[in-house]
């Protein structure tokens, strides 16, 4: 495993950042339609509409080009969220980087870098209107990539917004992923986070709608005082 250090973002990074960051996103597409085929509505529609295209049609091969026809449809409607999520965020924070994250008090961006090349990447904004009497960060664009996960980048990572989250003197980080995500939901729960809630991505509307959940760490008085 080749060395790596955590540093702050520069915009030397830009180009780098933004393809990890659509690659990192898009490579959710895969188990996002899994995912979807587990559904039961997605199994009364891939199984009962080519049966009744059968029964009206009497045709075989109209059945089997429905069902490709909807597991088409499926993937697709499985891209949707991440492609519109990544060209919305293309037009707002990642389009500038430095201006969102680190021209503004309380927050950051860090990314790894092995080789010399950035391969990992997190960042870090103040929740606005906390619950009253908190103060909570949130983390966000945590990527790895994929050659280079497995190799612990990710939990540095996660321990350098956790450490500049102490230093800030917030009370909490909180989160939100995807029920796909589940290599990045383990990690969480390993170092510490516990869910809060579960909601649904308003990018997947019912009736198929892609749920999330919303994690939180708390940061206890003693370990402020680290």
């Amino acid at each position: 495993m080749a060395p790596y250090h955590i540093r702050k973002y520069q915009e030397r990074d830009h180009k780098r950042v933004l393809e990890l960051f659509i690659s990192g996103m898009e490579g959710n597409i895969p188990a996002t339609f899994r995912h979807m085929l587990t559904w039961p509505q997605s199994r009364l529609l891939l199984g009962g509409v080519p049966l009744a295209m059968l029964l009206v049609s009497g045709s075989w091969l109209l059945a089997i080009v429905c069902c490709f026809t909807l597991l088409l449809f499926l993937w697709l409607y499985a891209r949707y969220p991440w492609k519109t999520h990544v060209a919305k965020c293309l037009h707002t924070d990642m389009a500038d980087i430095s201006k969102h994250y680190l021209s503004t008090p309380g927050s950051c961006f860090w990314v790894a870098e092995c080789g010399g090349q950035v391969v990992g990447m997190v960042a870090a904004q103040p929740l606005k209107d906390p619950p009253l009497g908190k103060k909570q960060l949130v983390l966000f664009r945590l990527t790895v990539a994929i050659e280079h996960r497995g190799e612990g980048i990710a939990k540095a990572l996660v321990r350098s917004l956790l450490q500049f989250a102490r230093d800030q003197g917030y009370n909490e980080v909180v989160l939100e992923t995807s029920v796909v995500q589940q290599g990045a939901l383990a990690l969480y729960q390993h170092m510490g986070f516990r869910m809060i809630r579960k909601g649904c991505w308003d990018l997947t509307p019912w009736p198929m709608a892609l749920h999330t959940i919303h994690l939180m760490y708390h940061i206890s008085s003693q370990e402020k005082g680290l």
